[in-house]
């Protein structure tokens, strides 16, 4: 999963960014784009690697990408150039301020700043869009192109996000690689003082994004920057004095996995035992192709066993010998948790 911290200068997502990656970067205004991995923490990785002992575990990933702020002379700004890092981002989280910042004039306005950023984004795609849409004109394209993105320039002329048209509206594979900005999942995450972590969202936000077709949460990057300094049995003495339940970066991943509709199956065998995160409803085949490209086109079956019934019996023979082995198509629907081995030939 590739996510981009968006915001503005002083929103704090350099200090987030550091706090979910364990890196110490620079923070500030300007400065250089930076990359950053975040492990996935799932306690059925973690089990099935005590019972198979393999050379390697390896959990699911989220790769974030930290572009630096920019702040304008009377408003803050995105510039074209910024803007161009999110476009090969699979989803956006977008830090918005709302503490006070020594370094920036003016009360934090996260509305404010949700309504700049919406509408710059809305702007950057209706110039590609457009563009796009003038040539497939001049060239006679095919009908269903044509309309793909006359309906595109449409909503975006409405200052509508088109991540809220669904497939039906809005034929997505002929807007494939261009990147569009609107309509890649967003993640709002409210940045507040360390005393106020725990709010929930202002429902006035909040209305605003989902009227964007955008999820949002509350946090405070300060305090997750303290708790990533902290050994893990003191993290959780530290949360409660804070009266939060659980890390942002555990609230983050969840909030991604339900906004992105991810779920995870698994591999497990002596070499690895690996979680493969994928679009809740894809088929075996796809599916064995997120191993393996070699194994989606010689795919002949799939042999699953649920992690529930694995944790239950304890082997892969225990589970055979109770009948609870099965063996699927290339259209069986994977489920979340599933351990998955493919059967293939190329």
């Amino acid at each position: 999963m590739r996510f981009v911290l968006a915001g503005f200068g002083g929103s704090g997502k350099t200090t987030l960014f550091n706090a979910m990656t364990g890196l110490d970067v620079p923070v500030g205004y300007g400065g250089e784009v930076r990359v950053g991995t975040v492990r996935v923490p799932d306690p059925r990785v973690d089990s099935l690697s005590r019972i198979y002992s393999p050379k390697r575990t390896t959990h699911a990933t989220i790769n974030l990408r930290d572009v630096p702020g920019e702040h304008g002379a009377s408003r803050q700004v995105l510039s074209p150039g910024t803007l161009h890092q999110f476009r090969d981002r699979e989803a956006i989280c977008l830090v918005l301020r709302d503490f006070l910042n020594p370094a920036m004039e003016g009360s934090p306005d996260p509305l404010a700043d949700l309504g700049a950023f919406h509408a710059e984004c809305v702007l950057a795609d209706l110039g590609v869009v457009e563009r796009r849409l003038d040539r497939l004109r001049k060239e006679r394209a095919h009908v269903q192109e044509l309309g793909a993105f006359e309906t595109a320039v449409a909503t975006l002329e409405d200052g509508k996000a088109l991540r809220l048209l669904s497939p039906d509206q809005l034929h997505r594979a002929f807007l494939k690689g261009y990147g569009l900005l609107t309509d890649l999942p967003l993640l709002v995450a409210v940045n507040v003082d360390e005393d106020r972590g725990g709010e929930p969202v202002d429902p006035e936000l909040a209305a605003e994004v989902c009227e964007m077709g955008g999820a949002a949460m509350v946090l405070s990057a300060q305090v997750e920057a303290e708790i990533a300094t902290l050994d893990p049995g003191d993290q959780v003495d530290f949360l409660e004095e804070m009266g939060l339940a659980e890390p942002t970066l555990d609230r983050f991943i969840r909030a991604t996995y339900e906004l992105m509709d991810l779920i995870s199956f698994f591999t497990a065998n002596p070499e690895e035992v690996r979680a493969w995160p994928i679009r809740r409803g894809t088929v075996a085949r796809a599916a064995a192709g997120r191993v393996h490209s070699d194994m989606e086109r010689g795919f002949i079956r799939a042999e699953v066993i649920p992690y529930e019934v694995f944790a239950e019996y304890g082997t892969e023979q225990a589970v055979k010998e109770a009948g609870r082995f099965r063996v699927e198509g290339q259209g069986y629907v994977v489920a979340d948790g599933d351990i998955v081995y493919v059967r293939f030939n190329v």
